[in-house]
């Protein structure tokens, strides 16, 4: 069997001036890389789980994506530049090259970096803990692969991220 090919990171941070926190993922999803946006996959919960922290509509396209982040003050990378993987497994994560977060740290005012899963939360931790000199809250994946949590579970668990604005 070969090993799956070295895949790229294909999506810029998200972020700007204004942004106080700072939620990373692991790796886009196969359908995130095909839509060039975070979360593009239809039944994963983060739209729809921010937009109701958030009290507004979900938003539906990548421009009001982008701008709902800005607009909330939140900031969206992913822990990995590099890697490969097959599909959109996380379990079969391997080589990673981890994303450099000076740009966005440097640049804004993050208060809290939240990490989306056990995967992202583990690799922020072997990678960028110490070099960032931070530490990251796990907050519950919203990929569906994690249907052991409900919608209004998951809205518990991520709450805190209003109060970090």
């Amino acid at each position: 069997m070969t090993k799956p090919q070295v895949i790229s990171h294909p999506i810029a941070p998200v972020f700007d001036e204004n942004s106080r926190i700072l939620i990373l993922g692991s790796f886009p999803s196969v359908k995130s890389r095909q839509i060039g946006f975070y979360y593009g996959h239809p039944q994963n919960r983060f739209w729809p789980l921010l937009a109701r922290i958030f009290s507004e509509q979900t938003p539906q396209t990548v421009e009001s994506q982008h701008a709902f982040l800005l607009r909330n003050r939140i900031a969206v990378w992913d822990v990995i530049a590099t890697c490969r993987i097959e599909g959109s497994a996380d379990s079969s994560i391997s080589d990673v090259v981890p994303n450099d977060l000076y740009p966005i740290l440097e640049k804004a005012d993050i208060r809290e970096i939240y990490v989306n899963g056990g995967t992202a939360a583990r690799l922020f931790h072997k990678y960028q803990e110490e070099k960032s000199g931070r530490q990251a809250i796990r907050l519950p994946s919203t990929s569906p692969a994690n249907a052991g949590w409900s919608f209004e579970r998951l809205l518990q668990a991520w709450q805190m991220i209003y109060n970090s604005i």
